[in-house]
């Protein structure tokens, strides 16, 4: 079972860089007005609707609209989306041969954390693809960041399969790990939308040096890019909030007889939990720009990854036993 997850994992890893590699052919040679005809369909239609017919023009029907045949760069996002599927469920099948190798949840070092929290990640991004399909050439960047992190786990972070440290051994471990995975993989999408809005509102606004200049092949919105944005993080942040600052706490006590100890693990939680409070808060105040507010966002993420890779790897700490994987 543990040879045939890794195997699994490098198959996952497979199937998600052919998919990159497709909706990198769609958002390159992609025509953008098939990608965003959805929402500007339905706005000429009401405009269309509502505007009053000339008094000595006889009524007509308005002229069917022309069906565009599929081209190659829809072809190529069809076939990303397939491929993303396909690693989707081989990533699932990382994750159980995983634990039924181990006898326990998949989630007791480094590796086994990212593998799962990319998981979340990918499956997020499908809900999103499946719920707003104009949204597919996003899947570019959702599918960068999935290899990235997936060739990091298994290039620095990698753990044969082995039994959990006796500290491990809590029902707090269900409680406390789970709801971080979640809502880390659930940040990890959100930081996509995020960083496409500051590019798309940048080339909106006149700015044309990179990289602003990717901002052109975007069809969708910069206000739909934030809006998706806030909802991603709004859903996470209560995740995060009962993982770091309840479950994590209670646990300490249970396991160190404190539940608070100043550990990097738990200070940099804290920080991450300040910076995605601070962008819900500007995100909600009128007088802060919707820019500052997601950049408040990115460097949220940006803190998710110091906790997850520069606290693991540089510090020492009372979570370090997991392999630094807590």
């Amino acid at each position: 079972m543990a040879n045939l997850s890794d195997q699994l994992m490098a198959l996952a890893v497979l199937a998600y860089l052919t998919a990159m590699v497709c909706y990198a052919g769609e958002y390159a040679f992609g025509r953008r007005s098939r990608i965003g005809q959805a929402a500007v369909r339905p706005a000429r239609q009401l405009v269309g609707a509502g505007a009053p017919l000339d008094a000595g023009a006889p009524d007509q029907p308005a002229p069917p609209q022309a069906v565009a045949r599929p081209g190659r760069g829809e072809w190529a996002g069809r076939i990303a989306v397939a491929f993303n599927a396909v690693a989707l469920a081989l990533h699932l099948g990382t994750l159980v041969t995983r634990g039924l190798a181990a006898d326990r949840m998949p989630w007791g070092n480094m590796y086994e954390y990212i593998a799962s929290a990319t998981f979340v990640g990918s499956a997020v991004w499908m809900g999103v693809l499946l719920r707003r399909p104009t949204l597919r050439h996003l899947g570019l960047f959702s599918s960068l960041a999935l290899v990235v992190l997936l060739g990091a786990a298994a290039l620095i972070a990698y753990t044969p399969v082995g039994p959990l440290v006796p500290a491990l051994h809590s029902y707090w471990f269900i409680f406390h790990v789970s709801t971080i995975i979640v809502s880390s993989g659930i940040f990890l999408i959100g930081a996509v939308p995020a960083a496409m809005f500051l590019v798309k509102n940048g080339y909106d606004q006149g700015r044309r040096s990179f990289p602003y200049t990717l901002g052109r092949r975007v069809p969708t919105p910069a206000a739909a890019l934030e809006r998706l944005t806030f909802r991603l993080h709004a859903f996470a942040f209560p995740l995060f909030t009962f993982g770091a600052l309840i479950a994590g706490p209670l646990w300490a006590e249970a396991s160190w007889g404190r539940y608070w100890g100043w550990d990097p693990k738990e200070v940099w939680a804290f920080i991450s939990w300040i910076v995605y409070a601070a962008y819900l808060h500007a995100r909600a105040t009128p007088s802060v720009k919707r820019t500052v507010a997601t950049w408040i966002a990115l460097l949220g993420f940006v803190t998710m990854l110091m906790n997850l890779f520069g606290v693991n790897l540089f510090f020492e700490g009372l979570h370090s036993y997991a392999n630094a994987g807590d």
